[in-house]
């Protein structure tokens, strides 16, 4: 065996992937980035501007503060306090006289409205979690395995060609044979190629990931009319006239019709509805790119798999319309390139293929290892002259 051989067989070797079939299913990511993010600040600030009003709440007490009579004791006080919050309505009177009462339980529906706002936007992470990842993640661990088995059954292809070519005598017989291998596209494995052929055709993980961004686009739009309509009303209004002339006061002479009193958790009121309004408004339109990118094909990482033999879906124009099940696989494996292990080597590959003077006899990476091999990816020209003299 000549130096040259040994310093192929070991290049290749090289070349050949680990198996990782046990720890690929821990490292998978179920979620995009961006649905990640979105998930942490649409269920997770709901929360914290929560525990941000229970907590003012508990430290400062009663949430009102009312400018009961001189004559009152301080039991007494503390009783229109808390009438005051269970009714919490300002009584006023309108241009003709007649009173008018106007609720303020937004105030009081604060933090449980932030709850339920909270429990909203987590829905969608739920229907995605049990409609879409069963599937998502069997159809992932099927398309990176093979994407790596294909690239290695590549690899030992070299090697057995490099085998073939060292143990025959004549190389015609050997060009021969490779030429017609490649004419009748033995080196091909087009199982991958027609099982994603095949999730063009399917359209159920892309009507999730839809359903699951347009549930977040209609809760933020419930939001925006819940602050515009309920808290923009109330949103100035800092002092209210509060009665309590009623059941056994009704008839007291000595108690006023109506008390002053101030709410002291205005400033946080404000606070959660302004931040609220700023923080849904800036994710609107990154909902809407998450919406918007599934119009169009991740088209590098495809052309950098075109290296593989019988995968051409872009050389082909097989794609068509991309929203399809397809092209959301497409963005979780962008989203694990990092558990691709081939994705590397063919980067390289590709990288080196643009490089090298020979492109037109490179078409796959068992072509590109077969030049690295030390063997030429078509039949040498001098060969070819003399097959053309024997045979004219």
């Amino acid at each position: 065996m000549s130096l040259a051989h040994t310093a192929a067989e070991y290049m290749l070797s090289d070349a050949l992937l680990p198996d990782r079939r046990g720890s690929r299913l821990k490292g998978l990511r179920l979620e995009l980035p961006l649905d990640k993010i979105l998930k942490f600040v649409t269920v997770g600030f709901p929360l914290l501007l929560m525990s941000l009003a229970f907590a003012q709440e508990f430290s400062s007490g009663s949430p009102i503060s009312c400018f009961s009579p001189g004559n009152f004791s301080v039991r007494q006080a503390a009783y229109v306090d808390s009438c005051c919050w269970d009714s919490l309505a300002h009584h006023k009177l309108d241009e003709a006289g007649q009173q008018k009462v106007k609720s303020l339980w937004p105030h009081k529906a604060l933090p449980y409205s932030l709850l339920a706002l909270a429990v909203a936007m987590y829905l969608p992470v739920l229907l995605w979690q049990y409609a879409a990842v069963p599937a998502l993640s069997s159809d992932l661990l099927f398309i990176i395995s093979e994407l790596d088995k294909s690239y290695n059954r590549s690899i030992r292809l070299v090697q057995h060609m490099l085998k073939i070519r060292q143990k025959s005598s004549d190389p015609h017989v050997f060009w021969d044979e490779l030429e017609k291998a490649r004419k009748e596209r033995y080196f091909e494995f087009p199982l991958l190629e027609r099982y994603l052929a095949c999730k063009q055709r399917s359209h159920s993980l892309v009507a999730t990931y839809l359903l699951r961004n347009s549930l977040l686009l209609l809760f933020t739009s419930a939001t925006y009319l819940y602050l515009g309509h309920f808290h923009l009303d109330v949103f100035f209004q800092e002092e209210f006239s509060c009665s309590i002339k009623t059941g056994l006061l009704h008839a007291e002479t000595h108690v006023p019709d109506l008390i002053t009193c101030r709410l002291t958790s205005l400033s946080v009121f404000q606070i959660v509805s302004l931040s609220s309004a700023i923080i849904y408004t800036i994710l609107v339109p990154v909902i809407i790119y998450n919406i918007t990118r599934l119009c169009r094909w991740d088209k590098r990482l495809l052309s950098i798999y075109e290296m593989l033999p019988a995968f051409d879906l872009l050389s082909r124009k097989m794609l068509g319309c991309p929203i399809n099940d397809l092209n959301v696989i497409l963005l979780f494996l962008r989203a694990n390139i990092s558990e691709l292990i081939s994705f590397s080597w063919l980067n390289v590959l590709c990288v080196l293929k643009d490089t090298t003077t020979q492109k037109h006899n490179i078409d796959t990476v068992v072509d590109f290892m077969t030049l690295l091999a030390g063997l030429e990816p078509s039949k040498p020209k001098h060969l070819a002259q003399q097959a053309y003299d024997e045979h004219p």
